[in-house]
């Protein structure tokens, strides 16, 4: 099912999983446990990044990324606080944003020598380019121009993906699914995809990413996820081919070194609380899912994945740091705050 009609048949308190205090989650568990598979396994810091609610509450903890001076930034959709900026051991270091209740994806990019947010409201039906500090410099609305549109309703965005020239990719996860494409200053050049069961069609176009990895050839991957696939496209649109996730209800896949991460929200039937981490190698091929069953293929195909120890209740991001370290944000998960996975 998409997120906004799981929002409406979800309750706070997951069967077989205690929420609001990390501790209480783990308490039968070895704090020293150690998961995930093969090279990429983690030991779990309870504490890290926790604040007081009183004072810097989250809502859903969506995105997380660093930034060119090391520090962890996270979105959140209370408004109290949108932004909330850590340094890399867990402490506060600043907060801002009041204004975006639907607060949802969250991109860095490096422009000029300067860093600078994309962060996309559902509610507000609009991406926002912001400063840092905040600033916002440049808004993009519902796409009229493009003809495919017919209200601001129908535009929920939930992610970006900024190229190296500047252009803009948003992908419309929770609206039409379609995928729209603008130049730096927010002139639309391009749309594509939309809702369908085709190959270059989206059933939840969640997250999006510039894949970079081979440099002389850069592509987009793009969530399926109730499709339980990422899609990848030439940078004008052009569908190329997907990779079965079985199992995996995958949110935006973050590039990092050779690697794909994904947050995967749910696992097997897509059951609530049954979340965990994919890890992708060099060859698209998963090598460790920490939270879940041992990745397994059989003629060369991803066996189903599901969640094998109550680790996460709906991870919806990760963000990776320069020691491979991982920072994972919840959606609906009793509004605490993120996991540090600390590389091993």
């Amino acid at each position: 099912m998409i997120r906004r009609n799981f929002i409406k048949n979800t309750s706070l308190a997951l069967a077989g999983c205690l929420l609001g205090n990390p501790s209480e989650i783990w308490k039968n568990y070895d704090q020293d446990l150690i998961i995930g598979h093969g090279t990429h396994r983690y030991k779990i810091d309870l504490n890290w990044g926790a604040l007081n609610a009183q004072y810097y509450p989250v809502k859903d903890c969506h995105e997380m990324v660093q930034d060119s001076q090391g520090r962890i930034i996270m979105l959140t959709n209370h408004t109290k606080n949108n932004v909330i900026i850590y340094d890399q051991s867990g402490q506060l270091l600043e907060v801002w944003g009041t204004e975006f209740p639907g607060a949802h994806g969250l991109s860095l990019q490096v422009e000029g020598g300067e860093d600078f947010l994309y962060l996309t409201d559902c509610e507000r039906h609009e991406v926002i380019k912001t400063t840092l500090t905040g600033k916002v410099v440049l808004r993009l609305p519902y796409p009229k121009a493009s003809g495919k549109y017919k209200s601001a309703s129908e535009y929920l965005p939930t992610e970006t993906a900024i190229a190296e020239n500047g252009d803009i990719y948003v992908a419309d996860g929770y609206g039409l699914q379609y995928i729209i494409h603008y130049d730096a200053r927010g002139k639309l050049l391009n749309i594509f995809g939309g809702k369908g069961t085709g190959p270059a069609h989206f059933d939840n176009a969640h997250g999006i990413c510039i894949d970079d990895r081979n440099p002389k050839n850069k592509t987009l991957l793009i969530t399926a996820r109730q499709q339980n696939k990422l899609k990848r496209f030439s940078l004008a649109g052009k569908y190329i081919e997907s990779i079965d996730l079985p199992g995996a209800y995958i949110c935006r896949p973050v590039i990092h070194k050779k690697e794909i991460y994904l947050a995967t929200i749910w696992s097997g039937n897509g059951s609530e609380g049954t979340g965990f981490i994919s890890i992708l190698d060099e060859h698209n091929r998963l090598v460790s899912a920490p939270g879940a069953c041992q990745p397994r293929y059989e003629n060369d195909k991803l066996q189903p994945m599901y969640q094998t120890l109550k680790v996460f209740t709906h991870p919806h991001d990760v963000c990776v740091d320069q020691d491979d370290n991982l920072y994972v944000p919840q959606w609906n998960a009793g509004q605490t705050y993120p996991l540090k996975l600390i590389r091993v």
